[in-house]
């Protein structure tokens, strides 16, 4: 099986993703290959620039081009591919058998405390009217992300403004029907 993990800001996409690489699973993060090129090209490591930078590569590579990435360079089972979140990237992704979208959500309040108290660059300065701000855009598609197509065509919802204890249990709940419809 191969997992792709989209979801809001805050959402808890890297916790499911650790959890998933626990359980033995091989992970390729989209975020990471941007920042990667980035790095390559000279890019601010900001929020803003890396979006703009990936609005870059879409245009120049087309907008399934990380997934395309992805998918060439780990094509073995039990897959995680974090942080999908073009209406590209998810279009060519479920074309694949076996490929599952989970979109991770949580209340907006529980993800802005947590983008905060995780202190990455951009976060830290962000208050909560412009992190409901740059929500709107990315769900509605006013920036490369439109996270409400992800939502629409995901397989699995996962609701994560409860305990991790919670979220592994829904992780598990999945992961454990696919077992039973294998056998």
């Amino acid at each position: 099986m191969i997992i792709g993990v989209s979801g809001t800001l805050g959402s808890g996409k890297d916790t499911v993703s650790e959890y998933l690489i626990k359980k033995g699973w091989q992970h390729i993060s989209l975020s990471d290959l941007i920042r990667k090129e980035a790095k390559k090209r000279g890019v601010g490591f900001d929020r803003d620039s890396l979006r703009e930078f990936a609005n870059l590569l879409a245009k120049e590579d087309g907008s399934d081009a990380l997934a395309k990435i992805a998918i060439t360079k780990k094509q073995k089972n039990n897959l995680v591919i974090s942080s999908v979140r073009k209406p590209g990237e998810v279009d060519y992704l479920k074309k694949i058998p076996d490929f599952k979208l989970f979109f991770i959500n949580a209340s907006i309040k529980l993800r802005y405390k947590r983008i905060i108290k995780r202190a990455r660059v951009g976060d830290m300065t962000m208050t909560f009217d412009e992190f409901e701000k740059q929500e709107k855009q990315e769900m509605s598609g006013k920036s490369s992300q439109v996270l409400s197509y992800c939502k629409s065509h995901a397989d699995v919802i996962i609701d994560n403004s409860g305990s991790l204890e919670n979220l592994y249990k829904q992780i598990d709940k999945v992961l454990n029907a696919k077992k039973k419809k294998a056998k």
